[in-house]
């Protein structure tokens, strides 16, 4: 009895992803992931109420304030960023 190569790789290919365990982000990096997702949130909604906007869909005070949102998460994402540089600079600083 023979067993056909690429049934038994597709077997196994399809097979592997089920058996394999899922990471759980933990700590940091539970926080940074919901704070990515949150920031990737408030531009979408800024994208879609401008495109909305154009077409006639949504009023100006709604396009101002999901403007503002964006622009406040996207200031923050940056000042989070510069601190992180900055903290990982301030590591290689350091005599070893």
């Amino acid at each position: 009895m023979s067993i056909d190569t690429a049934l038994a790789l597709q077997g196994y290919a399809g097979a592997r992803p089920a058996t394999r365990p899922e990471p759980q982000p933990t700590g940091a990096e539970a926080g940074f992931a919901r704070l990515a997702g949150g920031l990737d949130a408030t531009i979408r909604q800024g994208e879609t109420t401008a495109m909305a906007a154009m077409t006639g869909g949504a009023d100006p005070h709604a396009l101002v304030q999901a403007l503002a949102q964006t622009e406040l998460a996207v200031e923050t994402a940056v000042t989070i960023r510069d601190k992180v540089v900055e903290a990982y600079q301030e590591i290689l600083r350091m005599p070893v």
